[in-house]
């Protein structure tokens, strides 16, 4: 019998003699690669994007927290309208860290903007959102003594108090949402209505996080804030009249 060492088989092969990829068979395991990467990429990137909104929401909660204990603490009053104290820096002492005050989908934008002129540690933060001005309340100008009750509120589950701004120069003193600014009276302050999941192809798409007066705070597609009832307003004729669809 032959021993097995001798058999072309087994030990005798040369190097060159064994099967190795062929340059074609190469490229098409390249291009299966780059075909299940395309594939995967944009999973992955909404999965990253739904967990910066889901952090958004958490931040909005503790916020909207804050301003619950603050108004515990002055009698059922929201923070009053002013301009060398507002509402990040009176509601600090509650959210305790200006962290909570930038959205992680925005920051991917830039620090948002702030007023760099304020010495108020809360204030002078970068900031991602702003606070529901009331001003369809009033009857008359505001002032710095305005301050309007929580229980003013008729329907809390359904009225805006905190949302996302625009994250440009143009609002970096925008605190407070007005209804009465802005173009035709609406959208004052630059609210962003499109800061999550927005699609490269089109500007009115994706939606926002927005914190509620019951304590709730949640996704909306883009423009339902203010499409086809106006949330940000108290009153019922307010709501119909000031409703838009933004661009």
């Amino acid at each position: 019998m032959k021993k097995l060492s001798n058999c072309p088989f087994f030990g005798n092969r040369k190097k060159s003699d064994r099967a190795a990829f062929t340059l074609i068979e190469l490229l098409v395991v390249i291009a299966i690669i780059a075909i299940l990467a395309s594939m995967l990429l944009p999973a992955l990137a909404r999965a990253k994007e739904t967990s910066y909104r889901i952090k958004c929401v958490n931040n909005m909660k503790q916020i909207d927290t804050a301003l619950k204990l603050y108004c515990d603490d002055n009698s059922n009053f929201y923070p009053p309208r002013t301009n060398n104290s507002r509402w990040p820096d009176r509601l600090l002492q509650y959210y305790q860290t200006t962290n909570v005050l930038i959205c992680p989908t925005d920051a991917l934008r830039g620090a948002p903007a702030t007023d760099s002129a304020t010495t108020n540690v809360a204030d002078h933060a970068n900031r991602s959102y702003l606070i529901n001005g009331f001003n369809d309340y009033w009857t008359d100008s505001l002032t710095a003594s305005h301050a309007m009750r929580e229980s003013d509120v008729q329907k809390p589950t359904d009225t805006i108090i905190f949302g996302e701004k625009k994250n440009n120069p143009n609002p970096a003193m925008d605190f407070y949402m007005d209804i009465f600014e802005g173009s035709g009276g609406n959208d004052a302050d630059q609210v962003e209505h499109g800061c999550h999941a927005a699609t490269r192809n089109s500007s009115s798409s994706g939606g926002s996080n927005y914190a509620f007066v019951d304590g709730s705070a949640r996704f909306l597609r883009y423009g339902k804030d203010v499409w086809p009832v106006h949330l940000w307003a108290i009153r019922d004729p307010e709501r119909l009249a000031y409703a838009f669809q933004p661009p």
